[in-house]
């Protein structure tokens, strides 16, 4: 075994096929027995794991760096000096990988890891650029499929996607579009929008998904409300049109009340009362607060981005490969 700590390729060593890049959080007990199972899938063009630890709490630390040294295929684990997120993880990843395809896969053990196979031979021999799968029955909780579908209508009307596409994280694409998205440097990273702006060649594939085998899924509520503001606010300007839309509506309907006064003060009894006022002053301010948070939200983003606010900083890189007799 050959083991460095190293960002660079490593002397005579040769471009596998396939690159599975896993973002690991909370990993420890689950991401083993994965690497060993995708390990023994006989992959056309050999294969390379790349794990990227970002900034679990659990020993995935320790786990990951005996996985590097032991592993039965070529294997980079990449550190995290602190937890960034999925897509922050997947974009690292997605840095480090050498193959001519990446899929990027999730570390819970939810997607049966014989499904690799499949997902990439699909891929390569479809001639896609990026197959998304889809599932004939999600094994998530109810709010969290629930929050799955809401994301995906989002997409619908704000990035450039095949209507009704799935976007699951359980996804393969080619070196094209690898170099593509890893070009994108923002601190805001929303991988399927950056896949959208690089391809419309994309594929998809049915496959099982179990159940949890460990512990409980890391995404809550506000990592997902987190996941559809980079969504919203990254990939279009949908917001700020229907911030526009809001603002004309408004004035619309304070034109319609003011005519309304005026017809009634000249031909009935003139208005009277306070609470009707408050109502239209409470109204539009909360429809200009709107506005100005959507534009605040753009604003900040825009500063975040120019003062150069990491999309990850890697800790450490451990590049192991094994030698050719005990391949």
């Amino acid at each position: 075994m050959l083991q460095i700590t190293s960002s660079g390729p490593l002397p005579h060593e040769t471009t596998p096929a396939l690159s599975i890049v896993i973002p690991v959080y909370n990993g420890a007990a689950t991401i083993g027995e994965l690497v060993a199972a995708l390990a023994g899938l006989d992959i056309p063009g050999g294969i390379e794991i790349v794990l990227v630890n970002d900034g679990s709490p659990d020993d995935s630390d320790a786990v990951c760096r005996r996985l590097a040294a032991t592993a039965a295929v070529p294997v980079t684990y990449v550190e995290h000096a602190r937890n960034y997120g999925e897509h922050n993880a997947v974009m690292t990843g997605l840095r480090h990988a050498r193959g001519e395809y990446a899929i990027t896969m999730d570390d819970d053990l939810q997607n049966p890891p014989e499904e690799v196979v499949r997902l990439f031979l699909h891929c390569r021999d479809g001639g896609y650029d990026v197959v998304y799968t889809s599932y004939a029955e999600k094994q998530h909780a109810a709010w969290r499929n629930l929050g799955s579908r809401f994301a995906n209508r989002v997409a619908d009307l704000l990035i450039d996607k095949p209507k009704g596409l799935y976007l699951s994280s359980f996804r393969c694409m080619s070196r094209l579009v690898i170099d593509g998205v890893t070009r994108y440097e923002g601190p805001f990273p929303y991988v399927d929008g950056l896949i959208m702006q690089v391809t419309q060649r994309i594929g998809t594939l049915e496959v099982r998904h179990l159940p949890r085998a460990q512990g409980r899924s890391n995404y809550t509520l506000r990592r997902l409300v987190r996941l559809w503001l980079n969504l919203a606010f990254n990939f279009s300007l949908l917001p700020l049109r229907l911030a526009v839309f809001l603002g004309l509506a408004m004035g619309a309907i304070g034109g319609i009340g003011a005519l309304y006064v005026i017809a009634h003060a000249l031909f009935g009894q003139p208005p009277e009362g306070w609470a009707s006022t408050m109502v239209v002053v409470l109204l539009l301010s909360a429809a200009q607060f709107v506005i100005l948070g959507i534009v605040g939200e753009y604003l900040g983003r825009t500063f975040q981005t120019g003062n150069r606010k990491p999309q990850g900083i890697v800790r450490a890189v451990v590049r192991a490969t094994v030698p050719d007799h005990a391949r």
